[in-house]
This record gives C-alpha cells, structure tokens and sequence, in this order.
C-alpha cells in the first residue's frame, strides 16, 4: 500500500522510481501509479458490472491509449483468458478473476509490479497456477516484481527476500 501510494507513510520515507511519494499530490500519486506500476490486489477488484475485457482495458482508456481493447485482448491472450473476454468478473472463478487482475496490472508493460498476496484467495492449484503465470508475466514484460506473502513456497521463488516481525524488517535474515 506504501509503495503503491495508496496509503501514506506515517514517518520516514518512500521513494519509489526515483521519486518520493511524500511530495506527491493524489493526482501525481495516481499519474505514478499509471505509468509506472501494475498492481494485483489479493482480492482482484475487478469492476462488476465489466466484462473481463473492458476491467483490463480500463488502465489503458484512462491512459488515453488509443488501441486499448486490441491489446487488453492481447494481455487477456497471455493468461489464457480469450475465450472469457466477454464474460463478467460474478461468471468467472477465483482463478480466473486473479488472471484477469494479472492482465490488467500487466497490460501496459509496467516498470513495477506489485503484488499483494496474489494467491491468498485461491486453493492449492490455482495459487500455484498464479504463482507461474505471475513470474512468466515478470519476465515476459522485464517488470521489477514486489510482491507480499505468507506463503513460503512463493517467497522462496524470489531473487530477494525480505521479512517482517511486528512490522519491523527482521535482521536477522539474510537473502
């Protein structure tokens, strides 16, 4: 939430692609957040009343881009979801809402991809479906990925890791 902008830090300070959040405005905080991140939320906020095809392209219309449906299309493609493109978030399954969230944090090649417990809504299967498709999504689109975890399984697929006691950065842990 931090790092997002999406909440202000109480003391100290964030920056975050050079820039520090504390002198941002909601206005700048939401520019940043357009052109710099994609962020997947543990319980998807897709927009109801959306088809899955307009939830991904909404960032981009936003954005002013021009040929949004064509490549929310294309980052629907790459979670395997052409074939639900029409179809609301209430008609799809938690997997598949988590993708759509994937394809719309990813769709316009993000510089930083934040994650905030992307498989803490999904059984077993589906978690470690996700789990895949968002290092492939990482790699395919060079992004910086940040995500939050409980899950040891995911943390451990990590290049760094970072741990919190009490919300204090533990030491004692080196990665």
């Amino acid at each position: 939430m931090l790092l997002g902008g999406l909440e202000r830090a109480s003391s100290g300070s964030v920056r975050v692609a050079g820039t520090e959040l504390s002198d941002l405005n909601e206005d700048q905080l939401a520019f940043l957040r357009r052109d710099q991140m994609g962020i997947v939320f543990q319980s998807f906020h897709l927009i109801p009343t959306m088809s899955a095809l307009e939830n991904v392209a909404t960032p981009l219309e936003l954005a002013g881009v021009t040929d949004a449906f064509k490549k929310a299309r294309s980052a629907l493609d790459s979670v395997g979801l052409t074939h639900r493109a029409s179809h609301f978030p209430g008609q799809l399954s938690g997997g598949e809402q988590q993708r759509v969230a994937l394809a719309r944090a990813v769709v316009a090649q993000p510089k930083i991809l934040l994650a905030d417990e992307p498989t803490g809504n999904l059984d077993g299967i589906n978690g470690i479906a996700i789990m895949d498709l968002l290092f492939s999504l990482r790699d395919q689109f060079g992004s910086t990925l940040i995500l939050v975890t409980h899950d040891p399984l995911l943390a451990n697929r990590c290049n760094r890791i970072i741990r919190l006691h009490d919300g204090e950065i533990d030491h004692k842990v080196t990665s």
